[in-house]
């Protein structure tokens, strides 16, 4: 895979460092834009951020701490890549040994769809509906 990505810097709100005090000092790290967690993986998808972080213990044995947080305490996540496709410039990519061009083909969802298509007649109901007349209340 060409895009590997090394971590992410999660920024907080100001609001968020400060109602969580004490407890986030430790994860934090100072930069040019800001206080944010570095951490290896994410996982958006649910009501809290889980923010894997590596770290070692006392002994130094590697573990993995999980931090979550509220999803609305996170003011910004930025992906840190090594690469140097990331971006909005030209994507040069260095052909791989023998490698021979291929030219673009157009995607199958482009392609027109020649089905046939069919509606099948509403069914009739042979009992014809009974039409009365409520009692007056």
């Amino acid at each position: 895979m060409l895009d590997e990505t090394q971590g992410y810097a999660v920024f907080l709100y100001p609001q968020a460092l400060e109602a969580l005090g004490e407890a986030i000092r430790p994860y934090m790290h100072d930069g040019p834009s800001g206080p944010h967690v570095l951490c290896n993986s994410i996982d958006t998808g649910g009501a809290l951020i889980e923010m894997t972080i590596e770290g070692r213990t006392a002994e130094g044995t590697a573990i993995a701490v999980e931090l979550m947080v509220p999803a609305n305490m996170v003011r910004m996540i930025v992906s840190a890549r090594s690469d140097g496709v990331f971006g909005f410039g030209p994507r040069v990519v260095a052909p791989v040994g023998d490698a021979v061009p291929v030219p673009p083909t157009a995607l199958a969802s482009a392609q027109p769809l020649h089905a046939p298509v069919e509606i099948p007649m509403p069914a009739v109901d042979a009992v014809p509906p009974v039409m009365a007349k409520l009692p007056k209340a």
